[in-house]
């Protein structure tokens, strides 16, 4: 984040009590490398510090992806999270469920999604977020997009505003 980023996009964000993202294109760069073990999965470190970061804070992070690949739920795991969801193509009903729950308005929870069927985790968040990677439809739909790309530092570029967003509005 190298500008201002405008009062009324900090407002929402100090907001956010839950994050629910997308794994591909977002904490990855999209590639996928096969083996005879299996996928292989690239995440950027300073993402997984993001994340531990935005736990700290109180902000529920949540994980919905279309795809079930073992590495994934290792790293979201190993990361501490609670609702992993992988496999999950239809993620509009799943993403609707985890904010009912919680008994949140769309305004505490922000999507991140980088491809189409990550608009349906816009439908319920009042904050809809994507990397710079996304495809033209998502970065047109998004209140924010991220300079760095999936797998580059965008969750975390997303974990630091939402952070600075809640310390400038007094740590709510």
């Amino acid at each position: 984040m190298s500008h201002a980023l405008p009062a009324e996009l900090l407002a929402r964000a100090a907001e956010v009590r839950l994050l629910i993202s997308d794994i591909d294109g977002c904490w990855t760069d999209g590639s996928i490398q096969l083996s005879p073990a299996g996928e292989l999965v690239s995440f950027h470190v300073h993402d997984g510090y993001g994340i531990k970061q935005l736990q700290r804070a109180g902000i529920e992070v949540a994980v919905i992806s279309g795809r079930d690949v073992p590495a994934v739920a290792q790293r979201t795991r190993y990361l501490g999270l609670q609702e992993i969801h992988l496999g999950h193509p239809d993620k509009r009903a799943l993403a609707a469920a985890l904010v009912q729950s919680r008994g949140l308005a769309p305004e505490q929870v922000a999507a991140f999604g980088d491809d189409l069927p990550d608009l349906a985790l816009f439908e319920v968040a009042g904050l809809k977020c994507a990397p710079a990677n996304a495809v033209a439809g998502v970065r047109a739909s998004a209140d924010y997009v991220t300079e760095r790309s999936g797998g580059q530092g965008a969750v975390r570029e997303l974990a630091d505003l939402l952070l600075a967003a809640r310390d400038a509005a007094g740590g709510r």
